[in-house]
């Protein structure tokens, strides 16, 4: 027998507002965070636009010498942790702090770290070096610093999956849970990649958007898309067993029952063709929850705006749903905030669970015409009301790493 596994606090900071309830809100609205690049100056770049996060300051999240010891992923992730662990009340004095952990991964690490050091190396010397690089620029201290800053000592780690980094994060939590290595999981994904180095090699990939209309720059699904538009910031949930939430009497948003992954073993960069790696997480993660495709009611696509991206996606949500396809809702949050990386599926995942509490499936914004092969119901306009008791949550990473997540409307 596994535990059973159910999510009792959320946190976000996101292009679209530094909270749930402003990021939420700001899907509902169909408020989009895409904006000049204020961080750098772009005037040799092609890419002008990104989602940046704004009015962020860590220490308004920590204690200010904590913060100077971060670089702004891990800063975003005590930020969204701290949001999360309030919303679910847990009261670490009372708890086993052995039996809280820790999965929080970041796809990149702090580029921001890396350029600075290195151009002082250069003009410098390395005797000038900051003897904190390491520690600043490496992908397991958001975990890590989450875990210092909040007395976990339960297992803490990370997953680095690229763009799937998010979704693996909050399945591996999953599974430590079910199997009983843990009793509570703070989980989810950051990044802060907004940097010089980053937006000219996704560049040089052709990846990213190059349209200077904040409106029409990542649109995922449309015939018109170009690539997708770099965002920022992070997602995490506090997971807990069903028992242990019960037994502290927590507020239960959702049950999270259903975690696929799978690699396309195919190309470094594209999906499979044929949808056919992506397909077999959502169906293995839709097993898994003991559930079959017809029960599926909304699924948050990785959607990233990418020519490949989006039709092999449609492609994979065929071969796992059959005829179900056409009848379930289907949206990408990255319309809005854009794509954040190693944090897109933790942000992502919140938005599922906040549409099962709400019965509301958020618009794909900018979505104006179909592509063609793209088929599917995107949910274009204002969005839609309507009852959501199973949500699935897919990410798709560079490598062919892919994942899916199911969660469903908590039934006691």
């Amino acid at each position: 027998m596994r535990n059973r596994v159910v999510v009792t606090g959320m946190g976000a900071i996101t292009p679209i507002g530094n909270s749930v309830e402003e990021f939420w809100n700001g899907l509902r609205e169909k408020r989009v965070g895409i904006g000049p690049i204020s961080m750098f100056d772009t005037e040799d770049y092609k890419v002008k636009l990104a989602a940046e996060v704004k009015g962020f300051e860590g220490k308004n999240y920590m204690d200010p010498k904590a913060a100077k010891r971060m670089e702004r992923f891990s800063q975003f992730a005590v930020a969204a942790a701290r949001e999360a662990l309030e919303d679910s009340a847990l009261e670490m004095e009372k708890e086993d702090p052995y039996r809280v952990g820790v999965c929080i991964g970041s796809g990149i690490g702090s580029l921001q770290s890396i350029e600075r050091e290195h151009k002082k190396l250069l003009e410098k010397g390395p005797s000038r070096i900051n003897p904190l690089l390491v520690p600043l620029m490496i992908g397991n201290m958001a975990a890590g610093n989450v875990a210092i800053q909040f007395g976990l000592k339960g297992k803490c780690f990370n997953v680095v999956t690229a763009c799937a980094t998010g979704t693996h994060s909050i399945g591996e939590a999953f599974r430590s849970i079910q199997y009983g290595e843990a009793d509570v999981m703070v989980a989810g994904g950051t990044e802060a990649s907004i940097t010089p180095l980053s937006i000219a090699g996704f560049g040089a990939l052709t990846a990213l958007s190059t349209s200077q209309d904040p409106l029409r720059a990542s649109i995922p699904f449309d015939r018109d898309r170009g690539g997708f538009v770099m965002g920022e910031g992070a997602g995490v949930v506090v997971l807990e067993s069903l028992e242990h939430a019960k037994a502290r009497g927590a507020k239960i948003y959702a049950e999270l029952v259903g975690y696929g992954a799978t690699c396309d073993a195919y190309h470094i960069t594209s999906p499979a063709e044929d949808g056919s790696g992506a397909a077999k997480a959502m169906e293995w993660a839709i097993r898994d929850a003991g559930a079959k495709p017809e029960d599926m009611d909304y699924i948050n696509a990785h959607g990233t705006g990418t020519h490949h991206n989006d039709l092999f996606e449609t492609k994979a949500i065929k071969l796992a749903l059959g005829d179900h396809a056409y009848k379930v809702h289907i949206n990408s949050t990255k319309s809005m905030v854009g794509h954040l990386l190693g944090a897109a599926g933790g942000v992502e995942f919140i938005a599922c669970v906040k549409g099962i509490q709400e019965g509301f499936v958020h618009a794909t914004a900018g979505l104006e015409q179909e592509d063609e092969g793209c088929d599917l119901n995107y949910t274009k306009g204002s969005g839609v009301e309507t009852k959501v008791r199973y949500a699935v949550s897919n990410s798709l990473g560079f490598g062919g790493h892919n994942a899916s997540l199911v969660v469903k409307e908590f039934e006691g």
